[in-house]
């Protein structure tokens, strides 16, 4: 078996839980001058160790594995892209970063995401569509909102038990959520629910109404009544989380309290403990989740992507809403499976496929070119605003797991999930995809020089040359 040696990240979750070293070696029954050698590198992570971090800290044991990194360096590649094609940084130097440095590697990645928006901006300026960018051009709140959940594996532990608690409390049951969560806005908060307007949802604090918009489904209703519960109950609570990564009042800091506020709903009318035992039972069958509870499809996926309590952990999944051109408008993950910022996902994925099928669950065994692989099911959602000739809404939902997860799952029954050559080769975007030989390749790769021979022409579309050759 591999030795495992994860000295940074031991040493970044003992600070971030502010222990010293003492005190830490105590809670797991060795000697400190041990836990000061595993925190350099110096010794490896033992099983039994391994086994008492996992339960001090609350995280799968995978959390210590060098294909953790996986993730890190996928994202270095992308926002270092102009240093890895000249050659001024290789791909072993990103991962020995992201392994052995990865506060270092963070700070890398938020200086070259500004550089790269700095470059657009500028670009906008120069061709007149736009002013002149400011010195420091931060990531936008969107995507600061998406690496606060990934910080947190996509589980907010005290918002969960809050929530479900909440559920208790009411005594909320399926079939009768819209009933119930009517009757504990009005009863507890003088909250009257009424329907119309052309906002999908809209809170007057001053006439105590909750106006919801007419084409919501009920699932959609529940969901919107179920976040302003969130807020009118708990909001010191969702206050203090987003304060802990972002200043209040700021932007971020707002569009964090509308996440945190919306995560607070689904695991209110999609309590942990019942939904994880009905998950279990019915191994992860999506339309049989989304019949059970009432709810739509979307719903049920990026609920079941959140299921990391520590002791009762469900499957750990990549969840993605991809649209028509490729862009991904929801992405959060459990897991360690890169979702490219620059757009361009790979287009072998199978979230693409859903397309041609409208409303059919799409089943894919799909390899990332570190060799891991994932089983992944995509589905396409449509949204309609209002009658004939209003535009609507399509996405394709994703909802992926590593494959040694698979067998829980319905959607592997049939599979051969021990042979690799089954799986279909996809990449994290073709910019920065390190799959040489891919016909689907839109660009050229990253860090390496093109063949180009007038007399001779390949299927793969960009042929590189060989190291060393002339």
């Amino acid at each position: 078996m591999s030795k495992t040696y994860a000295g940074a990240r031991l040493r970044r979750l003992r600070e971030e839980r502010r222990l010293g070293q003492a005190e830490l070696a105590r809670m797991l029954a060795i000697s400190p001058s041990y836990l000061n050698q595993m925190e350099h590198d110096a010794r490896p992570l033992t099983v039994p160790v391994l086994l008492r971090l996992t339960e001090v800290f609350g995280v799968d044991p995978g959390f210590f594995s060098e294909r953790d990194t996986t993730r890190m360096v996928a994202d270095l590649r992308e926002a270092l892209a102009g240093e890895v094609e000249a050659g001024r940084v290789s791909a072993a130097d990103l991962a020995e970063l992201a392994s052995r440095m990865p506060a270092v590697a963070g700070v890398l990645l938020d200086l070259g995401r500004r550089g790269h928006a700095l470059a657009e901006r500028l670009a906008e300026a120069a061709e007149g569509r736009g002013a002149a960018p400011p010195p420091d051009a931060p990531r936008s709140p969107h995507e600061e909102i998406r690496e606060f959940f990934y910080r947190r594996q996509n589980y907010l532990h005290e918002t969960d038990l809050a929530a479900e608690e909440l559920a208790r409390t009411i005594g909320l049951r399926p079939g009768e959520v819209l009933r119930t969560l009517s009757a504990r806005l009005a009863d507890r908060h003088g909250v009257r629910v009424a329907t119309g307007g052309d906002a999908l949802h809209q809170y007057d604090a001053g006439d105590r109404i909750l106006r919801l918009g007419g084409q919501l489904r009920p699932g959609q209703q529940a969901f919107r009544m179920a976040t302003q519960l969130a807020l009118l109950e708990h909001a010191d609570g969702i206050s203090a989380l987003a304060s802990e990564d972002y200043d209040e009042g700021s932007t971020v800091w707002s569009l964090a309290r509308i996440g945190i506020a919306n995560y607070f709903a689904a695991a209110l009318i999609l309590p942990y403990r019942d939904f994880h035992a009905a998950a279990e039972e019915v191994r992860y069958d999506i339309e049989r989740l989304t019949d059970r509870f009432g709810l739509g499809y979307e719903t049920v996926c990026h609920r079941l992507s959140t299921l990391q309590r520590p002791r009762l952990r469900g499957v750990p999944f990549s969840f993605v809403r991809v649209d028509r051109a490729g862009n991904m408008s929801k992405r959060q993950s459990a897991t360690a499976f890169h979702f490219s910022r620059a757009g361009g996902t790979c287009p072998l994925w199978n979230v693409y496929e859903a397309f041609a099928s409208p409303g059919r669950i799409h089943v894919q065994i799909a390899a990332m070119p570190d060799g891991r692989r994932y089983l992944w099911t995509a589905r396409t959602v449509t949204r309609h605003r209002g009658g004939w000739g209003e535009p609507g809404k399509t996405f394709a939902i994703g909802l992926g797991c590593e494959i040694r997860h698979a067998s829980r799952l319905v959607y592997s029954d049939g599979l051969d999930l021990d042979n690799a050559a089954a799986a279909t080769p996809i990449g994290m975007g073709c910019r920065v995809c390190e799959r040489l030989d891919c016909p689907q390749r839109s660009v050229p790769p990253l860090g390496r020089p093109l063949a180009v021979d007038e007399n001779r022409s390949t299927f793969v579309p960009y042929a590189v040359r060989e190291p060393g050759a002339g």
